[in-house]
């Protein structure tokens, strides 16, 4: 039988099946050709002995959390406490656009912040507009409603943004625990552990600790690059232009006649620098 994982503890992986949660362990062969099951996975199972079987292909997936099959992410962004910032929505952005996973903005916490800020926000948000990615507000939430629709989603974003308190303005039922922001620290304490998917408003949610792995260690400088999608708008006379130090490059240009903000080639040169 076709079922999907919802949750996993331990070695107990909860498999979703019309509309039924069926406990299940995994074939021991999964450990001896190093499959390792994600919460998202659709699976083959035997439902008398409650044994995963098969792992079906995947369409994506992340190792950290181990999750699989996302179509959107939901990047949570805090514009105070924790206060906004532009390296992490970008590292977030190019590790959905690296994983074909569609991102889309979403701003918090924009009613504590003054109207002159936010009027400076909002020149930066409308340069992620005109790239093509969706920028929504957390108050939103009919908007919010509609993009989960047949969608299978993923919230993420600085801790203490407020991601559990989103979902449960969605729906209430889900009574996610949300924690306080650090004064000190200006984080908040992680309050989500368990990866789980949840059923909401006609699509899917996946409530996750968020994506540890933002080094992009695993990855070449030409796919970072290829990642910062306005790059390919100014095609440079090389093809294999890093857009750092060479001569006559149409994006250093762009960057110079203000076409492409500064903060996103400088974080790009962050990212192929640090990597």
């Amino acid at each position: 039988m076709k079922g999907q994982i919802v949750k996993i503890i331990s070695d107990s992986h909860i498999v979703n099946y019309n509309n039924s949660k069926i406990i299940c362990k995994c074939r021991g062969i999964f450990r001896n050709k190093n499959i390792t099951p994600k919460v998202g996975d659709y699976v083959i199972f035997n439902k008398e002995k409650k044994v995963i079987e098969e792992i079906l292909p995947r369409i994506n997936f992340f190792n950290r959390p181990s999750v699989a099959n996302i179509n959107q992410a939901f990047l949570i962004t805090s514009l105070k406490t924790p206060d906004f910032s532009l390296n992490l929505l970008d590292k977030l952005i190019v590790l959905m656009e690296l994983h074909n996973v569609e991102p889309i903005i979403c701003i918090t916490k924009s009613d504590i912040v003054s109207d002159k800020y936010l009027k400076e926000v909002n020149t930066i948000l409308n340069y992620y507009k005109k790239l093509g990615y969706k920028v929504i507000f957390n108050k939103e939430l009919d908007k919010i409603k509609q993009l989960l629709k047949d969608k299978t989603s993923v919230f993420t974003g600085q801790t203490g943004a407020g991601k559990s308190t989103l979902l449960n303005k969605l729906n209430p039922d889900f009574n996610l625990d949300t924690g306080e922001v650090s004064i000190a620290l200006g984080r908040g304490r992680h309050t989500t552990r368990v990866v789980e998917l949840f059923n909401i408003n006609g699509g899917k949610v996946l409530d996750t600790p968020g994506f540890s792995a933002l080094d992009f260690y695993e990855y070449s400088n030409d796919e970072i690059r290829d990642a910062f999608i306005e790059f390919r708008n100014y095609p440079c006379i090389y093809k294999d232009c890093m857009h750092k130090n060479e001569q006559e490059c149409m994006v250093k240009k762009a960057v110079m006649d203000n076409n492409i903000i500064k903060s996103r080639y400088d974080n790009y040169l962050k990212f192929i620098e640090r990597k």
